[in-house]
């Protein structure tokens, strides 16, 4: 994937601000950060989204995102970590490469979490719950 802005970092053809690095994953403070030390991991191979990204390379992904949330957390003294992963343009994906934000969080730092909804009854979260679960078979 040639125009691939993550892997053109992943490749040290864009330079970046690198937090973690081995032969599968990248991990750099993002240019956009929500607050210092949002960081975002990627995989060096590239994969779309998260529907597209292999069993086998989540797997190895989440120590690491555990491990680089806790060295966030404890550099930088936050109070919180959101970790979060957009997919499809609806859902804030912006870079079409399979990528983890790390996000430091601190009390009242102007951050909030999208307003929940409620359903309309409980029929609505039944069938809802059960339309999902075929999907799982």
């Amino acid at each position: 994937m040639n125009e691939c802005l993550f892997c053109k970092v992943a490749k040290g053809e864009i330079p970046s601000s690198k937090i973690y690095e081995d032969e599968k994953f990248l991990a750099f403070l993002n240019i956009k950060p929500n607050n210092p030390g949002h960081t975002l991991i990627i995989p060096k191979d590239h994969y779309k989204n998260l529907y597209e990204t292999p069993d086998e390379v989540l797997s190895a992904i989440a120590p690491l995102i555990k491990k680089i949330a806790v060295a966030i957390k404890n550099g930088i003294n936050a109070d919180g970590i959101n970790i979060l992963m957009n997919n499809d343009g609806v859902a804030g994906q912006i870079v079409p490469h399979a990528h983890f934000h790390i996000i430091p969080r601190f009390a009242n730092d102007g951050l909030h979490h999208w307003p929940g909804k409620s359903y309309a009854n409980k029929e609505e979260s039944a069938k809802t719950a059960e339309r999902i679960r075929k999907e799982l078979t």
